[in-house]
């Protein structure tokens, strides 16, 4: 083998996917330098940050070793060969517990793998653990759970905002490039805006939730969360395609996403929603001020922007909270009524409302749905290949403006990812620097239904201009 790159532990931090593979390939790069690279830094830094409520240190050892004897001898598994990832903690591992951070499913070992986890073991893929979760991916960030709670790796005051919390706190520490979760309101974009990464909600229906502890069924998203787009293409090529065990997956092929990481938008169709959160006195103004210039780059670079407007985004909030404390509810109903103190209090108090959603309330919030996402389709993507709007309105709130009831007192909820798991258009949040209070700020991009690849022409395009990829949170 020849000389392998151990020099600057950095280095290895900061390679891409891309890169770490082709390293890999080469010989110049192991699997196992990669491994113990990412576990020393979990060692080191994980007792403050909490993105980790399982390290499957013996397990990525051994698949980590597996790979580079595979890749000796010329077995090729697939872009993700020996590269590690981590798992949201409500996706199955067979032998490992799904733990969801509760109480009440704290020792329950799955007895096969999820079907992201399958794709990306037969992929080559090194599972490093299981990453901390708001309780079934619904709660909050609240200390009444086995676990305590992700904190914001660029200021560990601040959490880092969705029920992904931990794969939004590992990827910014730069534990690892990438981790899988779920996005049913904005879980997967949530972590990604307040920690300053990439996340990916595809197309509903592009990535099969088998063995996933489910939220709201209809809603239930599961997609990537990375440090750059492009890595973030390269995991959404492994883990999508169909299913028959989840009649949610569409029986054709996925595209060809890693394809479209050429960054160029000449052409491209813009168009942009600036009444949903210009106007409104929550969102920050350094926000509205970033989306601008992104919209000004994108209009240089040669992309046609033109200004639109959506229905009301309350109305898609509305729509969606109902679906969501009905499903919810439907989903714990047998234990809310059997062991309701078993749940965390902000877990209990979110999902109780459901029980107050009737059958006719339901249907027509889906009759809502519906109308809602038609006329996405009809005002934007008839004549438009992107939707620019906010993905949070502020930067990260403080762990300490959380007390023991849900809501918090004071707390806006700052995020506006909610639309796009109802109508279930793909969604991309995309880091955009940060604001002077030191936290990151971004932007979202949404697409049509299995558009992803413009999503990702487009975030590139953004990334490369202001995601400051070279910029990491000082770590204790």
């Amino acid at each position: 083998m020849s000389e392998t790159v151990t020099a600057d532990p950095g280095a290895l931090t900061e390679l891409s996917v891309v890169e770490a593979g082709a390293l890999l390939r080469a010989g110049r790069l192991t699997s196992v330098e990669l491994v113990e690279h990412a576990l020393s830094l979990i060692d080191a830094h994980d007792g403050d940050l909490h993105a980790f409520v399982l390290v499957t240190r013996d397990l990525a050892l051994r698949r980590a070793a597996r790979a580079d004897r595979e890749l000796r001898a010329g077995t090729d598994r697939g872009p993700l060969h020996g590269i590690p990832y981590a798992l949201k903690d409500i996706l199955d591992v067979e032998g490992l517990p799904t733990t969801n951070h509760s109480h009440l499913t704290l020792n329950g070992v799955a007895t096969e793998d999820s079907a992201v986890e399958a794709r990306l073991r037969a992929g080559g893929g090194v599972l490093l653990g299981k990453l901390a979760t708001y309780e079934f991916a619904f709660g909050g960030p609240s200390h009444d759970l086995p676990f305590p709670p992700a904190r914001n790796p660029w200021n560990s005051d601040h959490i880092t905002s969705g029920s992904s919390s931990g794969a939004g706190a590992a990827v910014a520490a730069g534990f690892l490039r990438v981790t899988f979760g779920s996005d049913t309101a904005g879980s997967l974009r949530g972590p990604a805006f307040h920690c300053g990464a990439v996340g990916l909600k595809p197309t509903y229906g592009s990535v099969s939730g088998h063995g996933a502890t489910p939220l709201a069924p209809t809603m239930d998203h599961f997609g990537p969360l990375a440090w750059t787009v492009a890595d973030a293409a390269v995991a959404l090529q492994v883990v999508s395609g169909p299913d028959p065990r989840d009649a949610r997956t569409r029986d054709t092929p996925a595209p060809d996403f890693l394809g479209a990481l050429d960054g160029d938008v000449k052409g491209l169709r813009v168009a942009y929603a600036k009444d949903w959160y210009a106007a409104d006195p929550g969102t920050l103004g350094e926000i509205t001020e970033s989306i601008d210039r992104a919209l000004d780059h994108l209009d240089k670079l040669g992309a046609i922007v033109e200004e639109c407007h959506l229905p009301p985004y309350e109305v898609f909030d509305a729509c969606g909270r109902v679906v969501l404390m009905a499903e919810g509810f439907a989903v714990h109903e047998e234990n809310l009524r059997r062991s309701p103190r078993s749940f965390g209090r902000y877990t209990y108090q979110k999902l109780m409302p459901g029980a107050g959603v009737g059958p006719a309330e339901l249907r027509r919030a889906h009759e809502v749905r519906e109308q809602l996402t038609a006329a996405l389709d009809r005002r934007i993507f008839a004549g438009h290949d992107v939707l620019v709007t906010a993905c949070g309105q502020t930067t990260a709130a403080r762990v300490d403006a959380f007390g023991t009831d849900w809501p918090p007192p004071k707390l806006a909820n700052d995020m506006q990812t909610i639309p796009f798991a109802v109508t279930g258009h793909p969604a991309l949040s995309v880091p955009l620097g940060f604001a002077g209070n030191g936290l990151p700020i971004g932007v979202q991009l949404v697409g049509r239904a299995f558009g992803e690849a413009d999503l990702l022409r487009a975030g590139l395009a953004l990334e490369a201009e202001f995601g400051r990829r070279e910029t990491r949170p000082v770590l204790k």
